[in-house]
Parts: structure tokens; sequence; C-alpha cells
């Protein structure tokens, strides 16, 4: 399989699982943060609504600065409207592959960076990049933003397996 076959297939995979989580992120609270050290809910969920397009910058680009000087300017994505979160989420990933089926292995295999504020955060080959930047970053703010569903008394989805909320079924 090639490279760019396994990222589409991983990013398709992981889109599933990243849209069950979505649809039961709970509107209204955006400000919510169950820490004063925790991140708000509106930028986490933006965060995970929208990750997976790193994916073209990765590909387009040698570099991504996450906290540019100056500020940045990423888009707005809505993140008080349900359905414009999951179109958001949709467009995002629907960019990441194409980018992935424009590609191919060889430049797959070039040098990309990341950087905040001009510094180099994580430096490596593309597909690399992707998988840790993309895919398992991805996982660990989706998994982050199942703690605020849980503590705002939306329920769980199953994801890669039962949650207290859905899918004990196959244990009975």
């Amino acid at each position: 399989m090639k490279l760019t076959e396994l990222l589409i297939a991983d990013i398709e995979r992981d889109a599933e699982a990243t849209r069950k989580v979505l649809e039961r992120v709970p509107m209204g609270h955006e400000k919510y943060k169950p820490h004063e050290k925790s991140m708000e809910l509106g930028p986490l969920v933006y965060m995970v609504t929208t990750m997976v397009e790193w994916t073209d910058f990765m590909i387009n680009r040698d570099e991504l600065d996450v906290a540019p000087k100056g500020g940045g300017n990423w888009p707005k994505v809505d993140v008080s409207s349900r359905e414009k979160l999951l179109e958001a989420h949709s467009a995002a990933v629907k960019k990441a592959v194409a980018a992935l089926q424009k590609t191919n292995e060889e430049h797959l295999q070039t040098h990309w960076k990341l950087l905040a504020k001009g510094k180099v955060m994580s430096e490596g080959p593309r597909h690399v990049m992707i998988r840790d930047t993309v895919l398992n970053h991805l996982a660990h703010h989706r998994g982050q933003l199942t703690v605020y569903l849980r503590l705002l008394s939306a329920s769980v989805p199953a994801i890669y397996g039962p949650s207290a909320d859905e899918g004990r079924e196959i244990y009975e």
C-alpha cells in the first residue's frame, strides 16, 4: 500500500470518530473549561474540527507557524452551531484527502517543519509529520474533548471501543 493510500484511509477512519464526537458537543458552552489551566471548549472544538486540514499545509507548504509573530490569520469556524461544525469538518477532511491524492510518495519523504513564533517545534519527513502532527495530535485533542463532554453531561461516543454511554451491549 502506498503512503498516500495509507494516510487517506487513516484520515477517513479518523474523520468518522471525530464526527461522532462533534455531533455530541453541547452548544452554548464555548467558554467552558474544566480547570483554570485548561483550554476553553470553543477553541478546542475548533481545533478538533479543522486540524485534519493541516495535511494540506504539510503537503503544499514547507512549514507552518501556528503562532506567527503578529498573530495568525486562521479562518474562523462557527462553534455555536453543530451543523456548521460538521460542515467545516467535512470540508477539512475533503481538503486533506484532495491534497494527498495530488501528491506522491517522493514528496511525502521530503522535509517539513512545524513552528511557533518562528521557532521549530517539530520537523521531519512529511508523512511522519502528518501522522504525528495531524493524526496522533488530533486523537489527543479528540480524547480531551470527550472529557469535556463527560463533564458537561453529554454522552461520550464509542470510538476505539465501548464508552459508558455507547457500545456496552457487546459485553451483555
